[in-house]
């Protein structure tokens, strides 16, 4: 599945114009910038990135690795108590759930994109979600969790604070496969290879009822700074 996921990576962005370069890079030289970012991404998400410029002279794009963390709504309480444990009710139901992600893009100058600065912008992605579920006074507190790949598209506009700063808008949509969710002693895959299923619960109940990664807009607002090159 790994390789799957990196070889259609590849196949997307080379299938990709490169010729949207009517915009000129501000810099010749190579050089790395570091930046900070707050928004949305299936819930508040708090983002560092690192990007480096102008890797090779014929080739306009820059590389971005991108870690994220977002805190969201895990999903049913009720359902996830029923698909990965038993039916009981007792208790009151508390729950927090998180994703960490790990993204690496390639961008594309354009001059379609608004902003001093703008790009679009591809890659892969690796998501970790882990959603808590306790039950107070019902003596259950448990973890539902999975790992993605995926893809994901977008852009960057940036709008120049001084020589070396800008304030940066990132506008995307990300799409994850589907994964194998892990509960307690049970466990249901998209191929149906489940592990001590409850009653007839199948992967399409679990992944109905847990709010794992899939289709995930993304709004981000924060601030670069570049630390070397002319």
């Amino acid at each position: 599945m790994r390789t799957f996921w990196i070889r259609l990576a590849a196949t997307a962005l080379l299938a990709l114009p490169v010729g949207l370069s009517g915009q000129a890079s501000e810099a010749s030289g190579r050089s790395f910038v570091v930046g900070g970012m707050m928004g949305f991404a299936d819930g508040f998400t708090l983002q560092g990135q690192l990007l480096a410029r102008d890797l090779t002279p014929s080739l306009p794009f820059e590389a971005r690795l991108r870690l994220g963390w977002t805190r969201l709504d895990p999903g049913s309480s009720s359902e996830a108590r029923r698909i990965f444990i038993n039916n009981a009710t007792n208790g009151t139901p508390e729950k927090k759930g998180r994703a960490i992600d790990i993204d690496l893009d390639v961008l594309i100058p354009s001059l379609s994109v608004p902003g001093d600065l703008g790009f679009w912008s591809v890659g892969v992605r690796r998501s970790s979600f882990r959603g808590n579920f306790r039950y107070v006074g019902g003596n259950e507190d448990f973890d539902v969790t999975s790992t993605h790949w995926g893809l994901g598209v977008g852009t960057e506009s940036r709008f120049i604070l001084g020589s070396r700063t800008w304030l940066v808008v990132d506008a995307g949509l990300d799409w994850f496969g589907g994964s194998r969710l892990q509960g307690h002693d049970t466990s249901y895959s998209p191929d149906g290879d489940n592990v001590n299923p409850r009653e007839d619960y199948e992967y399409g109940d679990a992944d109905g009822a847990i709010n794992q990664p899939k289709l995930r807009p993304v709004l981000l607002l924060g601030v670069q700074r570049r630390l070397g090159g002319r």
